[in-house]
């Protein structure tokens, strides 16, 4: 008879965590277009909220890495999902609430990016630390129930607006507010493995003289980027970019990207230990370059609708084959080198979808802008959406090259014998 798994109901846990983040980095995207219409806000400030949830996740990251192990990783989740459920309630009552409703906005993205970043540095480490060889497979399987949260959160709140209607919005943050409490209860019984004793802990001071780790470090970052620029802006970039109707450029863009996303990290979980993660990492890469190509420079809708949907599948392991790696190198490395991967993710995550606004904002007052509207019959908002997502498949770009680097000159190297 086979023997049950004693961490089962922590990888449940685990996995209903990134279901919880998923909703917090991707709910409002959903909404974007309604506070643009009902409350005035500006491409900008739109990309501002997104600077700031990731933003405060990223100093988040940065405080965890001082405070986790002192008062160790069960309180410090409970107080992520209690922090998550709150700005989700926040999100569905405080813009209506406030005389700012962007205040109300940005009020509820502080509060539930306290609980994202915090759940961000402790449930990978968690996840690692349970017995195990497959590292790498199970870190992306674990992972995918991020993209499977996020495939939840947009199908059912799609679904929901247009059903319901956008004047019923506010609804939605507050029902999806009742899953970080559930698994808060989850969390309270969980068994977790004993701390890693502190001399086998390897210092950040290690890890900082290592150019293996800072290559690293900005490998992290170029993933955060590349996926949260597209899956941040591809709801409103589809709706209008590309004059699709909501509904069809929900499901067929961030929705698929979803899926697709999902479906790698799933297929690498359970086949991973057959491929080699780096040259894997360089053709995600590449191909996640190709794919913002086809978003921006395709003419037919839906072509670029594929690029963004194909994008989801070429950024499914940058974030999990990355932590893999810098985990392979660094068997000790516990909560500081998670929370510093974190961070830069978050980092990227911070900068790559408030740079997209930016610059699509700033291209619309562009003269070459201006004349490639006029040109192409695209509306100016069109242009410049376009030309702010091209400027984050720089992001792909610049990671390939340092995994170039990573394998002509710093070899990952495996685990020392007898560590596990």
């Amino acid at each position: 008879m086979k023997q049950r798994n004693p961490f089962r109901r922590t990888l449940l846990a685990c996995y209903c965590g990134y279901g919880v983040q998923a909703v917090i980095n991707n709910l409002a995207p959903l909404l974007f277009v309604v506070f643009q219409d009902r409350f005035a806000v500006s491409l900008e400030e739109i990309g501002r909220l997104i600077l700031i949830n990731f933003g405060t996740q990223l100093f988040v990251d940065w405080l965890a890495i001082r405070f986790v192990d002192r008062i160790g990783y069960r309180k410090a989740l409970v107080i992520a999902h209690l922090f998550s459920a709150a700005g989700l309630l926040c999100l569905g009552l405080l813009p209506m609430a406030l005389p700012s409703p962007y205040i109300g906005l940005v009020i509820a993205v502080m509060l539930y990016a306290v609980g994202g970043g915090l759940i961000e540095v402790l449930i990978s480490p968690i996840v690692d630390s349970l017995p195990g060889d497959a590292k790498a497979s199970a870190m992306s399987l674990l992972h995918s129930f991020y993209c499977w949260g996020q495939v939840a959160v947009i199908l059912l709140t799609t679904l929901g607006l247009h059903f319901a209607g956008n004047g019923l919005w506010w609804l939605f943050p507050l029902l999806w507010a009742i899953l970080p409490l559930f698994n808060l209860t989850q969390v309270l019984r969980m068994p977790l493995m004993p701390p890693l004793p502190e001399e086998e802990k390897t210092p950040l001071r290690k890890l900082f003289s290592s150019r293996v780790f800072l290559v690293a470090m900005l490998l992290m970052l170029c993933a955060g980027a590349a996926e949260l620029s597209m899956s941040q802006w591809s709801s409103l970039f589809a709706e209008k970019g590309l004059q699709v109707p909501k509904m069809v450029g929900d499901l067929l863009g961030p929705c698929l990207f979803a899926v697709l996303m999902g479906a790698g990290r799933t297929l690498y979980g359970f086949f991973g230990q057959r491929l080699k993660l780096k040259p894997t990492l360089m053709a995600s890469a590449a191909l996640c370059v190709a794919c913002y190509a086809l978003t921006v420079l395709a003419e037919n809708p839906f072509l670029s609708l594929l690029g963004c949907a194909l994008c989801g599948l070429s950024v499914s392991l940058m974030w999990p084959g990355t932590l893999s790696l810098a985990s392979e190198r660094y068997p000790g490395g516990g909560t500081a080198m998670f929370g510093m991967m974190a961070l830069t993710g978050d980092l990227g995550a911070s900068i790559g979808p408030w740079l997209s606004g930016l610059v699509s904002d700033a291209a619309q007052k562009a003269g070459a802008v201006v004349r490639w509207a006029s040109e192409s019959g695209l509306s100016l908002e069109q242009c410049g959406l376009k030309v702010g997502l091209a400027v984050a498949a720089l992001f792909p770009a610049v990671m390939l090259i340092g995994l170039l680097f990573l394998r002509q000159k710093q070899p990952i190297q495996k685990k020392e014998e007898g560590r596990e």
